[in-house]
């Protein structure tokens, strides 16, 4: 399936109120908000121009924007628990036009859903080119039930007369809630996210859970926690090269400013000795960072690593550097904890982020590190690497 690149916007709609989980769209999965990992998958995809997050919340608005999200404020009378999705879509497209033109199509996605991702984002809106709406299912196995006028139990999709194994069933699907795309003119006019040819996306159904009741997040946490730990020891072979951002992966992300405006920053002496465990076993190590700064300069040579500073395309040069060294992107690791790593970390094989790390680049990780960075990030990454 074929993607047309950035062709569409996605909005997220984030209202402040909810009964059954207070507060819900700022809960966590994985030390995340749901409404960051909502953003963060949108603006990984390759299809997505610009995310908003509609919303009545001030304090949903600030972590949205840090998040690097658009916000568009919802008034009141759309964001009481009868207001619809589709009436917080319709009013967010009215306020994006006036501000700039409207794509083709729009994203419609649920924080409730925590294990989005980019591929279903890019698949829903790939299908946007032959069809009108589109939505994320996973396949449905159940034999479903209800009960008649009388209280007696009933088959709704099935004959309960005639029990044929499920593989002789026909296929069902059962919508996630995770993800839709629209024709925005055509929504306009249905004022409904379902019209038109309809497609339907499907992802596996250890990803298809929504957040409804507190049990539901225990268990995401759950499952959050085995998906970020530590790869299998195949994946660690594979890897020949790894590539560091230096603020807030080699430090702490502070930075010190002395009375004549020098920059000093606190490294990890565990971490040196990490970095040396990694040279000494043959591993290609670079520092890449965006900033030309001396520190970053000082510390790569007492590491006795290569550096790369003052470069505005880190994929780029990460690339040409990979390409020095006769290695391919499936060879490689980055090392990342912000926003404009995620280019790097979405292209590598393995892509790795510190405890601390931006939400952003926490949901791109493959292995999220148990250490902040500048504090042990570094040697628990060297030890697993070491040892696999």
């Amino acid at each position: 399936m074929s993607i047309v690149n950035k062709s569409a916007i996605a909005i997220i709609p984030a209202r402040g109120g909810s009964k059954g989980i207070p507060n819900k769209n700022l809960q966590t999965v994985g030390g995340i908000t749901l409404l960051a990992r909502t953003v963060s998958a949108c603006l990984q995809s390759a299809s997505i121009t610009t995310v908003y997050v509609s919303t009545d919340s001030n304090e949903i608005a600030a972590v949205a924007s840090s998040c690097g999200a658009q916000v568009v404020r919802r008034p009141a009378s759309l964001s009481g628990d009868n207001a619809s999705s589709e009436s917080a879509l319709l009013h967010a497209l009215d306020e994006i036009e006036k501000q700039t033109s409207l794509p083709q199509n729009v994203l419609f996605a649920q924080c409730t859903s925590p294990f989005i991702s980019q591929a279903d984002i890019d698949g829903v809106l790939g299908l946007l080119q032959n069809h009108d709406s589109a939505l994320t299912v996973t396949e449905n196995h159940a034999f479903i039930w209800r009960r008649d006028s009388s209280g007696n139990a009933i088959g709704i999709n099935h004959d309960s007369a005639v029990r044929l194994p499920r593989q002789q069933l026909a296929p069902e699907f059962r919508e996630t809630g995770a993800v839709y795309g629209m024709n925005i003119e055509q929504f306009r006019k249905s004022g409904h996210r379902f019209f038109g040819r309809i497609g339907m996306y499907e992802v596996p159904t250890e990803r298809s859970m929504e957040i409804d009741e507190p049990e539901d997040l225990r268990l995401a946490n759950v499952l959050e926690l085995q998906s970020k730990s530590l790869p299998s020891a195949e994946s660690l072979r594979a890897i020949k090269a790894i590539v560091f951002d230096f603020d807030g992966v080699m430090t702490d992300d502070q930075v010190y400013i002395t009375e004549t405006g020098e920059e000093m920053v606190m490294a990890s002496r565990s971490d040196g000795m990490g970095i040396s465990a990694l040279k000494n076993a043959g591993l290609k190590l670079l520092i890449l960072s965006k900033e030309r700064n001396p520190v970053v300069t000082k510390r790569a040579e007492k590491l006795q690593i290569e550096v790369i500073q003052s470069c505005d395309n880190k994929l780029e040069a990460l690339t040409e550097w990979l390409s020095k060294n006769q290695l391919p992107l499936s060879q490689c690791a980055y090392v990342g904890n912000d926003i404009n790593d995620l280019q790097c970390m979405q292209a590598v094989r393995l892509a790795i982020a510190p405890i601390d790390a931006h939400p952003v680049a926490a949901q791109a990780a493959h292995w999220r590190l148990t250490r902040a960075g500048g504090k042990g990030a570094i040697r628990e990454l060297s030890d697993a690497i070491i040892n696999r």
